[in-house]
């Protein structure tokens, strides 16, 4: 069973070189991992209601086989693994004018309302026969090993409009984090961010400020974003490739 809907990269998604933003793809796989969950009754507002838990996604990768630009129509296709332990996974393919142009792979778990708790999944009833079957992905997605040489980029602050519902960072500002401390702006018209993974590792709140720090290493850029005590907020990894090959 999956779920697929047609977005277009419009002027709010792409960068100077009319390529759609790593935060613009993020927010529609986000948006369609929310409607695919309401498709199967398990929205936020119904998992609150009937377990008090609501959803956080907890690590996404994706790859692009070319850039996404300004008036492309991107149908994203997306199913869920099934729920077994703590987390589930939720997979989705990428199609431009029916042809294939990439893939994610992200990780989520449900969150107690009050405790914060991880709610464990394998008798949730929304999941059971609902998954993807035979469109089901092998990838997994694991934790950064990050460049032991990392460089601090810059301090950011955190406001009201990196918020979400949840009154934390939304997860799309974390890629637009990434961006910035790796000065994307400079990339030019000829390179595209190919392959990307964030992992969550604890939220934040406006008004924080989180160190960024950057390194490089086996041709992957990383990033990582640390609270003034230390604690690890949210790392990322981005490769870079030709938009001609």
């Amino acid at each position: 069973m999956y779920y697929e809907k047609e977005y277009l990269v419009d002027s709010r998604d792409i960068d100077p070189w009319y390529h759609c933003r790593p935060s613009g793809l993020l927010g529609a796989l986000q948006e369609a991992a929310v409607e695919a969950a309401c498709q199967l009754h398990a929205s936020r507002e119904e998992m609150l209601g009937k377990y008090n838990c609501f959803w956080m996604l907890a690590r996404l990768w994706y790859r692009l086989d070319r850039p996404l630009c300004w008036g492309d129509k991107v149908t994203v296709r997306t199913w869920h693994r099934g729920a077994r332990g703590a987390s589930t996974y939720r997979d989705f393919d990428l199609f431009v004018d029916g042809e294939p142009a990439g893939e994610a792979v992200s990780t989520w778990v449900l969150a107690d309302a009050d405790t914060h708790k991880l709610f464990r999944m394998n008798h949730l009833e929304e999941f059971q026969g609902t998954d993807g079957g035979e469109l089901c992905k092998e990838r997994t997605l694991s934790g950064l090993r990050l460049p032991p040489d990392m460089e601090k980029a810059e301090d950011r602050l955190l406001h009201y409009s990196d918020t979400d519902v949840n009154g934390h960072v939304n997860n799309v500002r974390y890629v637009d984090f990434i961006c910035d401390a790796l000065h994307m702006e400079r990339l030019g018209p000829n390179r595209f961010v190919s392959e990307l993974q964030v992992g969550y590792l604890a939220e934040c709140r406006a008004g924080e400020t989180l160190e960024l720090y950057t390194g490089q290493s086996g041709g992957l850029w990383y990033v990582r974003g640390t609270d003034g005590a230390g604690k690890h907020r949210f790392d990322g990894a981005v490769a870079l490739a030709d938009t001609a090959p």
